[in-house]
């Protein structure tokens, strides 16, 4: 089963979960919030994804840090971040099989669903 992981009150979220209804796809919703999100599904995210891309530099969440904070990021330290604080995780995160998407594209949704 396709799962999507991210927060449900985030805007692009509710694009995403709207496109899949609209499509007729089945898919799970896990909420960081709700749901929790374990370290291993994290570090998994991380390897598959790489921290970097999964960071959401864009989110008030992150642009609140301390300037030393985002200076002295490493993989760790990002995760760590992310842990506690899951909307610094970019979003949504489709899984579909082995295969991992950040964002919301409708052709990149089309494209993965036709394989």
């Amino acid at each position: 089963m396709m799962k999507m992981y991210g927060i449900k009150n985030c805007d692009t979220i509710k694009k995403a979960r709207k496109w899949l209804e609209q499509h007729q796809i089945d898919y799970q919703f896990v909420d960081y919030r709700q749901d929790g999100l374990s370290s291993e599904l994290l570090a998994t995210f991380s390897q598959q994804l790489g921290w970097q891309n999964l960071l959401n530099t864009r989110g008030t969440t992150y642009r609140a840090l301390p300037a030393e904070t985002k200076a002295n990021l490493t993989e760790q330290s990002a995760l760590a971040l992310m842990q506690q604080q899951p909307a610094m995780i970019k979003r949504p995160l489709l899984q579909v099989k082995d295969t991992y998407i950040l964002g919301f594209n409708a052709e990149q949704y089309e494209k993965l669903l036709e394989d």
